[in-house]
């Protein structure tokens, strides 16, 4: 597997890269974003791994440009940003992982083997096209659509419908949906879950008198046809 590093504290990047190497990964190395986007359309990765703030490209940007190119690369953001409202930004431009630093490199790797072995199993998966009620999502264009009219939904709340159209009917816990989704744990107190399904009601259900998304109180969320 290559990885793209793409970090301008030297030290911090060479750590990485030897980290890595020392698990068979091939690595290479990139310090601001205007390398690293060069290399990428350069070569080929089975995932990215970016700081946020780089010099010439930040890394949300960047993020934002490789997924125009690539929907389904793996990208693992590092920052030094750990509010809710840095996560969700780095998640929105696209990012499948956040890792606040400082972190440890074992850390790192479980979040690496956790992507690379989700994209193993998406690329293998030949039931492409969900579809619930009136709602339909094609894992390949990445459209969604309801009522034939199509919704245009950031990477992460893309994951996050995916998951509840491949669990209908079924009340998912705020754990489960971090764990699954982002493939995390996070702590009790965030509002990360809430954040993204409020996102999605107001995409999915607000221009509908038919509601799909629902909360059960102190349960979680669940998929279904409103009765």
């Amino acid at each position: 597997m290559k990885i793209l590093i793409i970090e301008d504290d030297q030290r911090v990047a060479e750590l990485i890269k030897r980290g890595l190497d020392e698990q068979d990964f091939e690595t290479v190395l990139a310090y601001d974003g205007l390398s690293g986007k060069k290399l990428f359309s350069q070569d080929h990765f089975d995932l990215i791994i970016t700081d946020i703030i780089l010099p010439k490209l930040d890394g949300l940007d960047l993020c934002k440009q490789i997924r125009q190119i690539n929907p389904d690369l793996p990208i693992i953001m590092l920052t030094a940003l750990g509010t809710t409202d840095d996560k969700i930004e780095g998640f929105d431009a696209g990012a499948d992982d956040y890792l606040v630093k400082p972190f440890e490199m074992r850390e790192l790797l479980v979040r690496i083997r956790a992507l690379l072995k989700r994209r193993q199993k998406t690329t293998g998966n030949l039931n492409f096209v969900l579809h619930f009620e009136d709602l339909e999502m094609n894992l390949h264009t990445k459209i969604v659509k309801r009522s034939q009219q199509e919704i245009n939904l950031t990477p992460k709340e893309f994951k996050l419908l995916e998951y509840l159209m491949q669990n209908p009917n079924r009340v998912l816990s705020r754990v489960e949906i971090a764990d699954k989704v982002w493939e995390t744990h996070f702590d009790t107190g965030t509002n990360f879950i809430d954040v993204y399904i409020n996102y999605l009601r107001k995409k999915i259900d607000r221009n509908f008198d038919k509601k799909l998304i629902h909360t059960k109180s102190g349960m979680g969320f669940i998929l279904k046809k409103e009765l």
